[in-house]
């Protein structure tokens, strides 16, 4: 697996899943407080470097030059 996320991509990848597992486990009941967990999907592919949909559209925003 190559990396295809690259830093400000990351962190904004970070930012938007803390937020939204905060929203799941710590904002006041809504009843759609279970849309939180979708914050674990940002925060693995921040975490690991590589987004499966960006492979699949082909999209790199790693500033790693190709050969």
């Amino acid at each position: 697996m190559s990396k295809n996320v690259g830093g400000i991509d990351r962190v904004l990848r970070i930012v938007i899943g803390l937020a939204l597992l905060w929203y799941a486990l710590l904002a006041p009941a809504t009843g759609y407080n279970w849309v939180g967990w979708i914050g674990v999907v940002p925060l693995l592919t921040a975490l690991i470097g590589n987004c499966p949909l960006y492979s699949i559209i082909g999209v790199n925003t790693c500033g790693v030059k190709k050969s």
